[in-house]
Protein backbone atom coordinates (compact mmCIF):
# COMPACT_ATOMS: atom_id res chain seq x y z
CA UNK A 1 0.00 0.00 0.00
CA UNK A 2 2.25 2.67 1.47
CA UNK A 3 5.24 1.68 -0.68
CA UNK A 4 3.61 1.63 -4.03
CA UNK A 5 1.88 5.15 -3.19
CA UNK A 6 4.03 8.47 -4.01
CA UNK A 7 2.10 11.02 -1.49
CA UNK A 8 0.78 8.91 1.19
CA UNK A 9 -1.58 12.26 1.86
CA UNK A 10 -3.72 11.02 -0.97
CA UNK A 11 -4.35 7.88 0.80
CA UNK A 12 -6.20 9.30 3.67
CA UNK A 13 -10.23 8.63 3.77
CA UNK A 14 -9.27 6.13 0.99
CA UNK A 15 -8.22 3.29 3.72
CA UNK A 16 -8.79 2.66 6.79
CA UNK A 17 -6.43 5.30 8.93
CA UNK A 18 -4.81 2.07 10.79
CA UNK A 19 -4.01 0.61 7.79
CA UNK A 20 -2.58 3.34 6.32
CA UNK A 21 -0.19 3.90 9.13
CA UNK A 22 0.71 0.41 10.44
CA UNK A 23 2.02 0.25 6.63
CA UNK A 24 3.35 3.59 6.80
CA UNK A 25 5.34 2.85 10.15
CA UNK A 26 6.20 -0.54 9.20
CA UNK A 27 7.87 0.90 5.50
CA UNK A 28 9.60 3.69 7.21
CA UNK A 29 10.75 2.03 10.61
CA UNK A 30 10.36 -1.49 9.98
CA UNK A 31 7.79 -1.35 13.20
CA UNK A 32 3.95 -0.85 13.84
CA UNK A 33 3.17 -1.32 17.44
CA UNK A 34 -0.25 -2.80 18.21
CA UNK A 35 -2.65 0.40 18.67
CA UNK A 36 -5.42 2.02 17.42
CA UNK A 37 -4.28 4.88 15.20
CA UNK A 38 -6.66 8.00 14.29
CA UNK A 39 -5.51 10.64 11.12
CA UNK A 40 -7.27 14.21 12.57
CA UNK A 41 -6.96 17.61 11.17
CA UNK A 42 -6.17 19.22 8.24
CA UNK A 43 -2.56 18.83 8.96
CA UNK A 44 -2.75 15.12 9.09
CA UNK A 45 -1.93 14.36 12.91
CA UNK A 46 -1.61 11.24 13.88
CA UNK A 47 -3.28 9.98 17.50
CA UNK A 48 -2.47 6.81 18.55
CA UNK A 49 -4.40 4.93 21.84
CA UNK A 50 -4.82 1.47 23.42
CA UNK A 51 -8.30 0.73 24.22
CA UNK A 52 -9.54 1.14 27.55
CA UNK A 53 -12.59 0.27 29.66
CA UNK A 54 -12.18 4.37 31.11
CA UNK A 55 -14.90 6.21 30.03
CA UNK A 56 -13.89 9.29 28.62
CA UNK A 57 -16.26 11.49 27.49
CA UNK A 58 -14.56 13.57 24.76
CA UNK A 59 -13.23 11.75 21.62
CA UNK A 60 -11.44 14.66 20.60
CA UNK A 61 -8.73 13.81 23.94
CA UNK A 62 -8.30 10.33 22.99
CA UNK A 63 -4.87 9.46 22.35
CA UNK A 64 -1.42 10.78 22.32
CA UNK A 65 0.02 12.96 19.13
CA UNK A 66 2.28 9.81 17.16
CA UNK A 67 3.03 12.28 14.40
CA UNK A 68 2.17 13.62 11.17
CA UNK A 69 0.93 12.17 7.50
CA UNK A 70 4.23 13.27 5.51
CA UNK A 71 3.80 13.55 1.66
CA UNK A 72 6.79 11.22 1.80
CA UNK A 73 6.06 8.99 4.55
CA UNK A 74 5.23 9.53 8.07
CA UNK A 75 7.28 12.14 10.83
CA UNK A 76 7.41 10.74 14.80
CA UNK A 77 6.61 12.83 17.34
CA UNK A 78 9.32 13.24 20.38
CA UNK A 79 6.57 10.60 21.88
CA UNK A 80 5.87 8.61 18.67
CA UNK A 81 9.89 8.28 18.46
CA UNK A 82 9.61 6.49 22.06
CA UNK A 83 6.85 4.23 20.97
CA UNK A 84 8.55 2.85 17.83
CA UNK A 85 12.39 2.98 18.56
CA UNK A 86 12.56 0.70 20.94
CA UNK A 87 11.80 -1.51 18.09
CA UNK A 88 12.22 -0.18 15.12
CA UNK A 89 14.63 -2.46 12.58
CA UNK A 90 15.57 0.35 10.22
CA UNK A 91 16.11 4.16 9.90
CA UNK A 92 17.34 4.79 13.55
CA UNK A 93 20.43 7.06 13.61
CA UNK A 94 22.59 7.32 16.80
CA UNK A 95 24.21 10.10 17.85
CA UNK A 96 27.14 11.17 20.21
CA UNK A 97 26.51 13.71 22.67
CA UNK A 98 27.97 16.89 21.08
CA UNK A 99 25.67 16.01 18.13
CA UNK A 100 22.24 15.24 20.53
CA UNK A 101 22.78 18.63 22.09
CA UNK A 102 22.70 20.32 18.82
CA UNK A 103 20.04 17.97 17.39
CA UNK A 104 17.73 19.02 20.30
CA UNK A 105 18.93 22.64 20.28
CA UNK A 106 17.22 22.97 16.89
CA UNK A 107 20.41 22.55 14.26
CA UNK A 108 20.65 19.78 11.66
CA UNK A 109 23.29 17.62 12.65
CA UNK A 110 26.16 15.41 10.68
CA UNK A 111 25.15 11.85 10.00
CA UNK A 112 27.91 8.79 9.01
CA UNK A 113 25.26 7.19 6.48
CA UNK A 114 25.41 10.11 3.75
CA UNK A 115 22.99 7.50 1.31
CA UNK A 116 20.48 7.76 4.13
CA UNK A 117 17.46 9.86 2.47
CA UNK A 118 14.02 10.36 4.25
CA UNK A 119 12.22 10.54 7.89
CA UNK A 120 14.62 8.64 10.45
CA UNK A 121 14.21 8.28 14.29
CA UNK A 122 17.45 9.58 16.28
CA UNK A 123 18.68 7.65 19.59
CA UNK A 124 21.29 8.91 21.91
CA UNK A 125 22.37 6.42 24.42
CA UNK A 126 19.30 4.28 24.34
CA UNK A 127 17.20 7.14 24.87
CA UNK A 128 14.61 8.58 21.52
CA UNK A 129 15.40 12.18 20.78
CA UNK A 130 12.50 12.50 17.96
CA UNK A 131 12.59 12.15 14.34
CA UNK A 132 14.68 13.86 11.41
CA UNK A 133 14.48 14.25 7.83
CA UNK A 134 17.61 12.60 6.70
CA UNK A 135 19.34 14.12 3.26
CA UNK A 136 22.83 14.32 1.72
CA UNK A 137 24.79 13.39 5.48
CA UNK A 138 22.78 15.65 7.54
CA UNK A 139 19.52 15.15 9.53
CA UNK A 140 17.47 18.59 9.69
CA UNK A 141 15.92 18.79 13.32
CA UNK A 142 12.42 19.05 14.00
CA UNK A 143 12.59 19.86 17.39
CA UNK A 144 9.82 22.19 18.19
CA UNK A 145 10.81 25.55 19.56
CA UNK A 146 9.28 25.60 22.83
CA UNK A 147 10.86 21.70 23.64
CA UNK A 148 14.79 22.60 22.49
CA UNK A 149 17.63 23.23 24.82
CA UNK A 150 19.30 26.22 25.13
CA UNK A 151 22.99 25.86 24.29
CA UNK A 152 24.92 28.58 25.93
CA UNK A 153 28.02 28.87 23.85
Amino acid sequence: MAGSVKNPRGEIGKTSDAELVRSLLIEGYGYAPDLIYEIRGRYHKVYAWKPCPLNVNSSERRGIYLGRIESDGIRLSIEGSFLVGPKATKNVVELDDERALRYLSGEDVEIRDKNLHGWVILRWRGYYLGAGKAANGRVHSYVPKERRLRLDN
